[in-house]
């Protein structure tokens, strides 16, 4: 495997037997560490890290975010998955947004947002896999106290806020807290959100009953009418969180599971049951073939996602047949080995067939948990809920479609498609890996990557998580679609390889190092150690104890 000079991995892994907790921000990693400190497991760890990723990442996640979450319960010996998102508001038809001149769904704005599921989704996870040692209210008091004191702003967070300056200037209630003097804050200024913590403060007491049905929804609902949003109250009562089991597949003899839809987590596993019918030579890393032969494997599982995938409550999905190894075995034979495709249909079906964040977890117990939240696009909406510093989300602007007829497409009460995506590997049914990325569409294509240098190529953990990345473009979000594709490749692949896949016909355009938004976080565990892993992309560590 031949990496390219102008590329150097800066990290050393982070080795641990009792617990590790991988975050993309220093403080939230220290804050999940004294909970496992504390005798707190790795659920717990996990939500206090989450706490803190919302206050002082905060283009990135919050209690106006959702949250997807796969774990092993070592106690159980069992698999569980959490989908902690939110629905679109009962008066959003496709009818109305085109009868008010919408030819696709806005992407800021009150209309952009769906119910958040982030609370429920902490509450819920507390009740069902904590260890019992400690409260909501314990686990928020390092995010509350950070937002009512202030935090120093880290690097990568700094060049966030001044990349989104402009949008954030057209919300006088965001420009308020996050361009104070007329600027965003420079690394190292203390930044402090002391609705925010007031915010925090009222759901550590109250719980999801005060953030969906209290005063704090009240006032959410309030504002967001009052600025031409269509959420009520009967939406935010209406919501709960749902535990059911991962979908899942096989690679190579290891399974990995996933939340079920509406994550799209499934168009990673049905990527690996179309790279399992080559030989892991064929995807050794970095060359021109295993690019080319992953970026075709994305375009054919997105082109499913798009035909097939919507809220499962509303839509009848195929999910049996596009995870089944026979179906990867035709999608496969589409697949040109010298040439990329610039067109690509969704599989026929047999006729019976009708900017996130993200942590991962562990403890001495053998708990691993995959949890990834977010407010969709960065900084959500746009437009902070004035008095409580909450960022409401842009799921729904940025998840559905108008196109009639669609899978997706907006509906009263629906659930958009998700980009969110956790994901936990299993090795003769123990937990091995749980490993992640925010980054939209990305996420399904670095999550491979990663996953296959490790698995077809041995690659170490922390290397595997720093590597060169490419992005095909576009992929499911309906704001880019329809466009010609596009290979994003980062500095760091060898020229051989670029000049080769541009030979195939892949339009490449080059970035420079560690340019991809993602900030991949990882433990692994094998022998009773733990190994964690933290992309520099982001300003995160991985720390044990």
């Amino acid at each position: 495997m031949v990496v390219s000079a102008s590329f150097r991995t800066g990290r050393a892994p982070v080795f641990s037997r009792r617990g590790i907790v991988a975050t993309g921000h220093p403080l939230a990693s220290a804050a999940g560490l004294h909970v496992l400190m504390q005798g707190g497991n790795a659920v717990d760890a996990a939500l206090a890290a989450a706490g803190v990723l919302g206050v002082v990442q905060p283009m990135m996640s919050g209690l106006g975010g959702d949250t997807f979450i796969v774990l092993w319960r070592a106690a159980e010996g069992k698999a569980y998955a959490l989908n902690g998102s939110g629905a679109a508001p009962h008066a959003a038809t496709r009818e109305w947004f085109v009868s008010h001149g919408h030819a696709k769904m806005p992407v800021r704005g009150m209309l952009s947002a769906s119910v958040p599921g982030a609370v429920d989704a902490m509450e819920t996870a507390l009740g069902a896999w904590g260890s019992g040692r400690s409260t909501l209210a314990q686990l928020l008091e390092p995010a509350i106290d950070y937002a009512a004191h202030g935090f120093p702003v880290a690097s990568k967070v700094a060049e966030w806020i001044h990349e989104a300056q402009d949008m954030l200037a057209g919300f006088p209630s965001s420009a308020r807290i996050y361009l104070r003097g007329g600027r965003a804050p420079r690394a190292g200024e203390v930044l402090a959100n002391p609705d925010l913590a007031r915010s925090l403060r009222a759901v550590a007491e109250g719980g999801a009953e005060e953030f969906y049905r209290g005063d704090l929804a009240r006032r959410i609902v309030r504002y967001g009418r009052d600025h031409g949003g269509l959420l009520t109250e009967r939406e935010f009562a209406e919501h709960a969180s749902e535990v059911h089991d991962p979908i899942r597949t096989t690679y190579r003899g290891t399974t990995v599971c996933t939340a079920a839809p509406p994550s799209q987590g499934a168009i990673l596993l049905e990527m690996l049951n179309i790279l399992e019918g080559f030989s892991s030579d064929e995807l050794r890393w970095g060359t021109t073939r295993a690019v080319h032969l992953i970026v075709e494997a994305k375009k054919l599982a997105v082109a499913d996602r798009l035909a097939y995938l919507g809220d499962p409550r509303m839509v009848d999905i195929p999910l049996e047949v596009l995870l089944s190894k026979e179906y990867a075995a035709r999608r496969q034979r589409a697949i040109d080995p010298d040439r990329a495709l610039t067109q690509v249909p969704a599989g026929a079906l047999p006729e019976a067939v009708g900017d996130t964040t993200y942590l991962c977890a562990a403890d001495r117990e053998g708990n691993l948990v995959s949890f990834i939240t977010s407010l969709s696009a960065s900084f959500g909406c746009g437009e902070v809920i004035d008095g409580t510093g909450i960022m409401l989300n842009n799921r729904a602007g940025r998840g559905f479609t108008l196109e009639d007829g669609h899978p997706n497409c907006i509906a009263p009460g629906k659930r958009t498609m998700h980009t969110l995506m956790p994901f936990l590997a299993l090795r003769e049914g123990a937990p091995w890996l749980a490993w992640g990325t925010p980054g939209g569409d990305g996420q399904p294509q670095w999550n491979t990557q990663a996953f296959s240098a490790i698995v077809d190529g041995g690659i170490p953990l922390q290397t595997a998580v720093e590597w060169p990345r490419w992005t095909s473009f576009p992929a499911t979000d309906p704001a880019n679609l329809p466009a010609p594709f596009e290979l994003r490749m980062e500095a760091g692949f060898p020229d051989e390889t670029v000049r080769g896949l541009e030979a195939m016909g892949h339009d490449v355009r080059r970035l420079g190092a560690m340019q991809t938004v993602g900030g991949m976080q990882a433990v692994s565990a094998a022998d009773g150690v733990y190994t964690g892993a933290s992309d520099p992309r982001v300003d995160g560590c991985a720390v044990g104890c």
